[in-house]
């Protein structure tokens, strides 16, 4: 079983000099990249209607168009899975993701993923690409994704994502006492020497973050974040680039940080704590066939919840 898929859309003008399926991976990144050098090298990859070579060079401001077949996504097995669903319909659904939940599968991780229990929950996923997963959230981030069930769906969260007209805000506690939000406007892409890693780059791109203070402790601060673009470890990146880094954060955070004077309760609460402090509380966006909006909003984990309670009792 297969799918015809449209998509359309320009090379930025700062792509200029780049190979053609490092910009698609980014203009699409609901697809792989290997499955977008497939279409390339078939020729249903157009760059200004005319097929072209999967490493050929773009100018900057050609458009691109892309008609494929969409196969199904065989080789991911359903599982069955406890998924916290909070909203559904025939179109959408809404997942409260757990923290520790791996998204896709990627070497280490055949199974046991969220797209694993997709296909399990929803055998029809198999012909949405990655079973309807337009967005990502860290394997240790918590909180809301919006999940296509059809192809009209799909296309329409997508195009939501590219125009950053899906609202997407979370929760978390920084090491650093701020005194007022602010905005961090800063290109983001691979850190030059650990690939591993992202790090805000000149030649990243774009990503902006709006935070604000829901909180102030004596050494924390629990921040309010809403993402206008949607880049990879975004909001770690971004507030460890303020010298305000999440609490636990195994990649961005450093050296873990004890407050001077802080309780045995505090102590053994931030050093307990494994994995960032970050939950997407609350989700909005457009559902794709009613045009109604549609927005939900959960509360954070139990783990988080007692970090949060341990460092608001003070040191």
């Amino acid at each position: 079983m297969s799918e015809t898929i449209y998509l359309n859309d320009r090379i930025p003008e700062q792509a200029a000099g780049r190979r053609l399926d490092q910009v698609l991976a980014e203009l699409f990144p609901q697809y792989s990249r290997s499955r977008l050098q497939q279409w390339t090298k078939r020729g249903q990859v157009l760059l200004e209607g005319k097929p072209v070579a999967v490493r050929q060079r773009v100018l900057g401001g050609e458009a691109v168009e892309i008609r494929a077949e969409l196969e199904d996504e065989g080789a991911v097995e359903p599982q069955p899975m406890d998924l916290d669903i909070v909203y559904e319909d025939s179109q959408v659904l809404v997942i409260n993701k757990p923290a520790g939940l791996v998204v896709h599968p990627a070497a280490g991780n055949r199974d046991g993923t969220l797209q694993n229990g997709l296909l399990y929950l929803d055998p029809g996923l198999a012909s949405v690409p990655r079973a309807g997963i337009v967005h990502r959230l860290d394997k240790d981030t918590s909180g809301l994704m919006v999940v296509a069930r059809t192809l009209e769906a799909h296309t329409s969260l997508v195009a939501q994502l590219q125009e950053h007209t899906v609202s997407r805000e979370y929760l978390a506690l920084v090491h650093s006492v701020l005194t007022a939000g602010g905005t961090v406007d800063a290109p983001i892409g691979r850190h030059p020497k650990d690939r591993l890693r992202m790090a805000v780059v000149e030649s990243g791109k774009p990503a902006i973050s709006h935070y604000r203070v829901v909180e102030r402790f004596a050494a924390h601060t629990l921040v309010q974040v809403r993402l206008e673009t949607g880049r990879t470890h975004q909001i770690r990146v971004h507030m460890a680039h303020i010298h305000c880094p999440l609490v636990g954060d195994p990649v961005y955070g450093g050296r873990l940080r004890i407050p001077r004077g802080a309780s045995d309760r505090l102590r053994e609460a931030l050093q307990g704590f494994r994995r960032q402090a970050l939950h997407a509380r609350r989700l909005a966006f457009v559902h794709p066939h009613s045009g109604e909006p549609v927005s939900r909003e959960v509360d954070m984990p139990d783990d988080f919840a007692a970090l949060l309670d341990a460092v608001r009792s003070g040191l």
